[in-house]
């Protein structure tokens, strides 16, 4: 019947998808890299822009009838009174800020208060943790900033010629720290906490709402941060979860309702469709990986994959518990990983291999049991992440897990997602959709895996690394 863009700015590009409405079949694409140097933690917004032209030039968004617009997570874009930006945008997880964070939590009473008021306790990346520093760091900008707005907040109000009116969606209010998934509101309280004064917050707006129009008449849906793209592209519904390998780890499910953690292991996001996403999040996964196979004089994972699948299930009693940065799940900041089991039958780098992809999965497997401890359904579990493709892991993911695996193909999800969610609101703004349901979109290619008849085997394998872990670290998941 028509098409739909979606954009997705991620820390490093801009990538652009271009969907019929109807299917999501992405029709063409384009793509541009920011215009800076490697990752920096202040980055002028004007970047954005510069590859969002480039990724769209050649034509690329003709006939297109509406955007949507995923950008990276927990970019705080300060503005004054007249909408220019105070400084550049804090972006990424910014350990300058860690102090601020600790600060924080003191600041409201601990932990439990803060997972009480809004779902998640401050972490370094999260803006309101990145007010505080402005306001300790940078004093004379604190003052200045009259408005705050996230990367994709900034962005629509971009494409839409910078209207008084400024908004966003559930997802991204959700990681600010000063809006609350349970309540569904602000907290405009927590924003002074940090800053010092009130500033002006986007209007939350519904998930197939329109942000507007632009002038030539293309629709803007409300936008979204990466993580709840992503799971929207995907098509992720309840009783699915998704585990996400990177150099950490994180576990996210979609839920009919806030979770609240006084341990404060939970971080409670809004999904993009009006449901929830509990997310647990492991500082320790493939750099576990990393870690062993430099160890073992290896260049690559595929080759200590290689060298694991020489091993059996268990690793012969070899057990590691991964914690080589501290761990955030379970609460053990300042703890180091641990090598237990060691015998003279298992002192072999296949078993050392194999007990790391053992050790990563299982720190997983522990983090989706706070989710399941919970109350959480997850039958079904989207493996994301190049380390997925790996065959040690897939030959251990289902059973460690104890539920269905599927490997998606690697596609831009973030930006499918982002499609999906113009063509949402398209179909409603014209009288075709319904609010409350998402167009139907074929779902992600990808591989399952069933645990079958290695589910003993599996379990086996927690509990041999449930036992070590109790043994060093005892009572680590009582809150």
């Amino acid at each position: 019947m028509g098409i739909v863009a979606g954009l997705d700015s991620s820390p490093d590009f801009t990538r652009i998808v271009v969907c019929d409405t109807d299917t999501g079949a992405v029709l063409r694409q384009g793509y541009a890299p920011h215009p800076m140097e490697g990752r920096p933690s202040d980055v002028d917004p004007q970047a954005w822009l510069l590859s969002l032209g480039e990724a769209a030039g050649g034509g690329l968004l003709e006939g297109v009838q509406a955007i949507g617009v995923s950008a990276q997570q927990n970019a705080l874009v300060p503005l004054d009174a007249q909408g220019n930006t105070v400084r550049p945008a804090l972006v990424g997880g910014d350990k300058r800020a860690q102090v601020a964070a600790a600060d924080l939590v003191d600041a409201l009473g601990g932990r439990e208060a803060w997972a009480q008021a809004v779902g998640c306790v401050p972490q370094a990346a999260q803006p309101v943790t990145k007010l505080r520093w402005l306001a300790k760091n940078e004093p004379e900008n604190a003052r200045r900033t009259a408005v705050l707005l996230q990367a994709h907040d900034w962005l629509v109000w971009q494409l839409l010629g910078r209207p008084v009116r400024r908004t966003t969606d559930r997802g991204g209010a959700s990681g600010t720290g000063y809006w609350s998934a349970a309540t569904g509101g602000y907290r405009p309280d927590l924003v002074e906490l940090a800053l010092g004064h009130q500033a002006m917050l986007p209007e939350v707006i519904g998930p197939s709402d329109a942000a507007g129009t632009t002038p030539e008449g293309l629709l803007i849906s409300a936008g979204t941060g990466e993580t709840m793209a992503a799971a929207f592209g995907l098509g992720i519904g309840l009783g699915d979860a998704v585990v996400s390998l990177g150099a950490s780890g994180s576990v996210m499910a979609v839920h009919p309702e806030a979770l609240a953690d006084q341990s404060g292991m939970i971080t409670s996001l809004a999904d993009a469709t009006g449901m929830h996403l509990p997310v647990v999040t492991t500082l320790n996964a493939v750099r576990t990986l990393r870690g062993t196979a430099e160890l073992l004089g290896l260049s690559d994972l595929e080759s200590l994959s290689e060298l694991a699948m020489k091993s059996t299930p268990g690793s012969h009693g070899l057990v590691l518990l991964p914690y080589l940065e501290g761990e955030r799940t379970p609460h053990l900041p300042h703890t180091a990983g641990t090598i237990a089991g060691l015998r003279r039958e298992s002192m072999k780098p296949e078993h050392l291999a194999r007990a790391a992809f053992e050790g990563m999965l299982c720190g997983l497997a522990d983090a989706l049991d706070v989710l399941r401890g919970r109350g959480v359904d997850v039958r079904r579990i989207f493996l994301l992440g190049p380390a997925a493709e790996l065959p040690a892991v897939q030959a251990s993911a289902p059973s460690l897990f104890g539920a269905q695996v599927v490997v998606p193909q690697p596609a831009d999800y973030a930006a499918i997602g982002a499609a999906r969610q113009a063509a949402w609101a398209l179909g409603v703004s014209q009288g075709t959709l319904d609010p409350r349901n998402p167009p139907a979109w074929q779902g992600a290619a990808a591989q399952v895996l069933e645990p079958g008849d290695e589910l003993a085997v599996g379990q086996a394998v927690r509990q041999q690394f449930v036992a070590v872990r109790e043994q060093t670290h005892p009572g680590a998941f009582r809150s």
